[in-house]
């Protein structure tokens, strides 16, 4: 006796197969993802910073601050792409994942970095 199998395909089904497919190339690009310096959002850090300027009138209003510390990040991003290459593949997928979770900062992943490669460094040469 033959057994006959039928497929039913309605649009929720593609929907959802189709979410299901971004997911799981999405985390697979991941690692990728982290052989690349991230673009990231340094904007709402930048806007605490300059809010929690203890006086503002001594370092300028707060919109200078805050340009001031976009121009900070930059110059640490520019940084980062010169130093990319002497961090390890594990080094930069985690220091971006602890990146990730919080307020993104430049200053932050090159200390995360740093600190990585320097234990890395301090553990080879035992």
């Amino acid at each position: 006796m033959k057994r006959v199998f039928a497929v039913v395909v309605t649009a929720q089904g593609v929907a959802a197969v189709s979410a299901a497919a971004a997911v799981l190339l999405s985390l697979a690009m991941w690692p990728a993802q982290a052989q690349d310096v991230p673009d990231l959002n340094v904007d709402p850090v930048c806007r605490g910073i300059a809010q929690q300027a203890a006086n503002p009138t001594e370092k300028g209003d707060p919109d200078l601050t805050f340009r001031q510390c976009v121009k900070s990040e930059q110059a640490m991003r520019e940084k980062l792409v010169g130093e990319w290459s002497t961090f390890s593949p594990s080094e930069r997928t985690n220091c971006i994942g602890s990146e990730m979770a919080g307020m993104a900062s430049y200053t932050d992943l090159v200390s995360c970095l740093e600190m990585a490669r320097s234990a890395r460094q301090l553990n080879q040469s035992k």
